[in-house]
């Protein structure tokens, strides 16, 4: 599994634009609309704020998963 090493977000017009690099540093790019931004934000506001130390820690065959549209 690629390690995420570092990632940026770029605002466009109608919509916003993840960059996410790998520790080898290879880019992908995600177009999301402002809906599904927030649902990413939600979901980790969700994820966090569920932990008392702010550290999410999963199984490794837990996976944490929410439609983005």
């Amino acid at each position: 599994m690629r390690q995420l090493a570092k990632f940026s977000i770029t605002v466009r017009e109608e919509d916003f634009v993840f960059h996410l690099m790998d520790d080898a540093g290879q880019t992908t790019d995600f177009a999301a609309s402002p809906d599904q931004f927030d649902a990413v934000i939600d979901t980790l506001d969700e994820l966090l704020s569920e932990n008392e130390e702010g550290v999410v820690e999963l199984e490794d065959e837990d996976i944490y998963q929410k439609p983005l549209g």
